[in-house]
């Protein structure tokens, strides 16, 4: 049955039946959230998990395990793979964005506006990015370091990423 397109209603079963084995498990591991869940229709099963205190391989394995041992092989061919979001992979969540606070974003909005500053602040409905940056004097010639602070609206975010510095 493995690569071939299964009936999509067996699919939907499937689909409730994982779904709601991911929230018993997340609800034990609460420092644990979902990012993205989606099943193929060859029943390929895939996870993308986050942590407040990030993701360790055991993480993984343990929420694999809590989809895995209540799926029977015999009734139900799958494939599964549960992974963590990537150091690189945009920001999807709110919960993603307080546990990098203090950390450099990229933030590109919806009408392309882009910004680069240091999660100060996560609001119920925004985040705070803090930067310096150099502007002409107000009187006189040169430039001075001005601090530069904006407020952007989560639902107007297109996508943000965590600066990775080595």
């Amino acid at each position: 049955m493995r690569g071939r397109k299964v009936p999509s209603f067996y699919t939907n079963m499937l689909k409730d039946k994982v779904y709601n084995l991911l929230q018993d498990c997340l609800k034990e591991r609460t420092d644990l959230f979902l990012i993205e869940f989606n099943i193929q229709d060859n029943n390929a099963i895939k996870v993308i998990i986050d942590g407040d205190n990030g993701v360790l391989v055991e993480d993984c394995i343990y929420v694999s395990r809590a989809i895995e041992h209540n799926l029977d092989r015999d009734k139900e061919d799958f494939s599964l793979e549960v992974a963590s979001a990537g150091a690189a992979s945009p920001l999807a969540q709110r919960r993603q964005y307080k546990k990098n606070l203090g950390r450099t974003l990229k933030v590109k909005t919806l009408d392309n506006q882009k910004f680069e500053g240091i999660i100060t602040k996560v609001l119920e409905e925004a985040i705070v990015l803090s930067w310096k940056a150099r502007e002409p004097k107000p009187v006189g010639k040169g430039k001075i370091t001005v601090e530069k602070e904006a407020e952007i609206a989560l639902e107007d975010i297109k996508e943000a990423k965590v600066k990775i510095k080595f």
